[in-house]
């Protein structure tokens, strides 16, 4: 049985190589969050340690600094102590400090157990509120609570939502090459809070979040070939959806979730289909080449679709539309391009460029064409933006101690500010960042 590590041996596995293990899993559910690099024009903040905290099971003015920091538009800076919600802050000494926003606030336990928090966003500038927020959160859901906060500051500073509580997904293993153990995880957007989805001996690979975030489409080995699962996170249900002769692979999600785009060789080679994500009817054959078309995401208005092929020779990227048509190449740069990911706003298109053999993340804006490297690493793999289409999470290796060790990292557009999402131990691969949830705050 073949197997392959990742998107960027995907284009390998459908012309018959064999690709090496995938990544780590391990008792560990928790990840560290290591932020580099200063943004043109971050905005300073200050987010006092909210009263009462210390004995809360979350810190949770460390959890929205942090959220705060790792989208690159802020500055966290100490300016304000002693404060809460109802203080009345002493602006010429918070002013001084350097603050243009000073966030303040309290968490006091009430008697069913649940938690109260409390902030309120000041403009230290000028002196006057921005907003406050009231809350009663279960100590379960504290860290979420936490991070909506900071999605509620990033909205009322920048005009544009904010990705911390969102969800990624990314597959780990452990064990060697005999018994390893496959798992794919689902976590809070900075890594915290992580829960195993599914665990198993065979290889899992391609996780894909459904636009409204309550599935995830991936493939799985399980059978000793390749298979595409669609699994509900909540409730822990799936269900196969291509089970044909050959591979099944490489899912991708319609933007109205009824759809996904999968690669089959039931027809020998390996073409795009259009299947029903429900797993019922018969696929619809999207590509007719003698080449290898795969790898497929939607454009955000479904109409037409971003792929991989080596119909020019060497895998690059296309677009086609979904009503047929000619298939356009869009990537030019390199002889070597794939992994494609489109920003939620249509606008930007990452991919994976093979530069004088290594592996980097790039970034083309669409309108203009124009390419611009993100990284300075040389193995990156599978990028996938945030929803607000601001941030890019993908995979890579660095440098730890003189050895080599797999590791997720965000990236900001103009590639400054980058935060390493590091595991205490084993190896990470394949992340996609999912949807805005669906309880924003005022």
């Amino acid at each position: 049985m073949m197997t392959y590590s990742s998107r960027r041996d995907l284009f390998k596995y459908a012309v018959g190589l064999a690709g090496i293990g995938l990544a780590g899993h391990s008792a560990w559910a928790q990840l560290r969050v290591e932020v580099s690099g200063v943004g043109a024009t971050q905005l300073p903040i200050s987010v006092s340690l909210f009263r009462g905290e210390d004995a809360a099971p979350q810190k949770l003015s460390s959890i929205i600094a942090a959220d705060l920091v790792r989208s690159g538009v802020f500055r966290a800076i100490d300016g304000a102590s002693g404060l809460d919600e109802s203080s009345r802050p002493e602006w010429p000494r918070i002013r001084a400090a350097g603050v243009d926003t000073l966030l303040v606030g309290s968490v006091s336990r009430l008697a069913d157990g649940r938690f109260d928090v409390r902030c309120r966003l000041w403009d230290a500038v000028r002196g006057i509120e921005l907003g406050a927020q009231s809350i009663v959160s279960t100590s379960v859901d504290l860290r979420y609570t936490a991070h909506r906060l900071a999605d509620w500051i990033y909205e009322k500073l920048t005009g544009d939502k904010g990705v911390a509580a969102t969800r990624i997904a990314y597959i780990t293993k452990t064990g060697s090459t005999t018994a390893a153990r496959f798992t794919l995880w689902v976590a809070d957007a900075d890594g915290e809070g992580a829960s195993a989805a599914l665990s198993s001996a065979e290889p899992i690979i391609s996780p894909a979040w459904s636009a409204s975030g309550a599935q995830l489409a991936y493939v799985s080995f399980e059978s000793r070939k390749p298979v595409v699962y669609v699994h509900e996170v909540a409730s822990g249900r799936r269900r196969v959806v291509a089970n044909f002769k050959g591979s099944n692979s490489a899912p991708a999600w319609s933007p109205n979730g009824q759809n996904l785009v999968v690669t089959l060789s039931r027809d020998g080679g390996s073409q795009m289909f259009v299947i029903s994500a429900s797993g019922a009817g018969e696929p619809r054959r999207l590509s007719s080449s003698s080449s290898i078309d795969t790898e497929a995401v939607f454009a955000p208005d479904g109409q037409s679709i971003y792929f991989v092929s080596d119909r020019g020779g060497s895998p690059q990227i296309y677009r086609m539309n979904l009503n047929g048509g000619l298939a356009q190449r869009v990537s030019f740069s390199g002889n070597y391009n794939i992994s494609p990911a489109i920003s939620p706003d249509g606008n930007k298109l990452a991919f994976i460029s093979r530069v004088g053999g290594a592996f980097k993340l790039v970034l083309q804006d669409l309108a203009s064409g124009v390419v611009t490297p993100l990284t300075d690493t040389g193995s990156d793999e599978s990028p996938s933006f945030s929803a607000n289409s601001k941030q890019i999470i993908y995979a890579t290796q660095i440098s730890n101690g003189g050895r080599w060790q797999e590791a997720l990292m965000t990236t900001t557009l103009d590639g400054r500010v980058k935060s390493r999402l590091t595991a205490a131990l084993g190896d990470i691969r394949e992340p996609d960042w999912g949807a805005f949830q669906s309880v924003p705050l005022k």
